[in-house]
């Protein structure tokens, strides 16, 4: 990380006589200067079996701001997972480092046990900053673990991260082309699920979905798509309408979980109604606040047992985290941070990364209201891509486990039956089988047999 520089500029006025570079007048530190110091932080596990030769994977959760560590790696598919309001870790039958060496990083700082000395770097938050401090990381990360560097290096993630993991598969494919071939990452490709891709089409599709599963009327659904018009600049009058439209919208989610929309919310007192772990911007309705209002159902139990369990100071001692005593509680989501930066979309890194040669893979849970698979199949559609295997069944265990579509230049769509927003918490052995055939790029079960 690069120290703020301070010059120290030396003002005369003799134009004819040269006084060295401007590097000379740099001033490098300051006796007794704080150290300006970001830390992510991350948990590493080795592949179950031949970990030297099996890929690389990096997984991100999204929010902005939700830990990798407390969703991904304790409650969707690490082998260890907070399961029990005890407090005591269950063995994962279908942890993906089966397949691949997996690593999980909280990202950006703020967010779970990273951290910054400086508390201004909390609040000036954003995709940029994210990708480019991730990066940072992983050049670090493979300098102590060189021994991963061949490895195949692919990046993971759901929700939010269906912008992290994009853009920063783009500044490591930029940055490969600058720098010697030892110093390169083997990045291959990445997978997102239920993913935030293009504002338009994921405000488009949240409602439509809503609307063909009976959770909405005939009547909001049309109100919302003629005072809205996604992707299109309203005039004040019709944004006012669209932000009511979008208080009906949020009232009928509010007594289920919108991230699984068919299964019982949690009524456990370790669990409350909270913000929403994630953000869905739409921007014209960003800008009224609205999304910082709708329900995301009260919190899956699991939730609050995982914050227990990383608030407690043995827990934190094992994992060597915490140790510089953060000011504030662990959480799922930061509460301490503040985003400012994000684009509308990602649609363009995406088309750039594919023409680039790595493999990509999107896959949604079908029953997640709050990334449904209709705002992903309007994402995808956007892209302009040509079919090359048709919408067929995938088959896990002789079950249908869902539908499948691939495009020329190596994109992958698959839905996943039954599952949530988190599709591993709902689906861990469809789950598996769907990251094992990604690694291997081969294609999914089109048979029982």
């Amino acid at each position: 990380m690069k120290k703020n520089a301070l010059w120290l500029l030396c003002v005369l006025v003799l134009p004819a006589i040269a006084f060295g570079s401007k590097e000379d007048d740099l001033v490098t530190g300051l006796p007794g200067q704080p150290q300006k110091q970001k830390a992510l932080f991350y948990w590493f596990f080795e592949a179950q079996h031949n970990s030297s030769h099996l890929p690389l994977v990096l997984w991100l959760n999204g929010g902005p701001g939700c830990s990798s560590i407390a969703f991904g790696a304790a409650q969707e598919l690490g082998p260890f997972l907070v399961h029990t309001k005890s407090g005591n870790l269950t063995f994962n039958n279908f942890s993906w480092n089966k397949e691949a060496n997996m690593l999980f990083l909280e990202a950006p700082v703020g967010v779970g046990f990273s951290y910054s000395n400086n508390s201004m770097d909390l609040q000036k938050l954003g995709d940029q900053v994210t990708s480019e401090d991730s990066l940072v990381f992983l050049i670090n990360w493979f300098k102590k673990f060189p021994e991963f560097r061949s490895n195949e290096f692919y990046i993971a993630g759901e929700s939010y991260a269906g912008h992290y993991v994009p853009q920063l598969a783009e500044v490591i494919y930029d940055r490969n082309k600058k720098v010697t071939r030892v110093s390169r990452i083997n990045l291959k490709g990445f997978m997102i699920g239920n993913a935030v891709i293009d504002d338009a089409t994921d405000t488009a599709g949240i409602v439509d979905y809503a609307w063909s599963h009976a959770i909405i009327s005939d009547k909001l659904h049309k109100h919302i798509h003629s005072s809205c018009r996604f992707g299109e600049t309203l005039n004040q009058n019709e944004s006012a309408q669209c932000v009511e439209s979008f208080i009906g919208f949020a009232k009928a989610y509010a007594e289920i979980n919108i991230y699984s929309i068919y299964t019982p919310i949690c009524l456990s007192s370790l669990s409350s109604p909270r913000k929403p772990k994630l953000v869905l911007s739409h921007g014209r309705l960003t800008s009224q606040g609205l999304w910082n209002s709708l329900p995301s159902g009260y919190d899956p139990c699991t939730e609050g047992y995982t914050e227990k369990y990383f608030n407690r100071k043995d827990v934190q001692r094992a994992l060597h985290a915490n140790i510089t005593n953060i000011p504030y509680p662990y959480k799922s989501c930061s509460a301490v941070i503040k985003w400012s930066e994000a684009p509308t979309t990602v649609i363009p890194i995406i088309q750039k990364l594919l023409k680039g040669g790595l493999r990509i893979w999107i896959f949604s849970g079908d029953t997640d209201g709050r990334v449904p698979v209709t705002s992903t199949r309007y994402s995808i559609k956007k892209m302009g891509l040509k079919v090359e295997s048709p919408w067929r069944s995938w088959f896990h265990k002789r079950q249908v486990a869902g539908w499948v579509e691939t495009y020329a230049g190596g994109l992958t769509f698959a839905t996943v039956r039954g599952a949530g927003h988190q599709v591993p918490t709902f689906a861990p052995s469809q789950s598996l089988s769907l990251f094992s055939h990604f690694l291997s790029s081969l294609p999914l079960p089109s048979s029982r047999f």
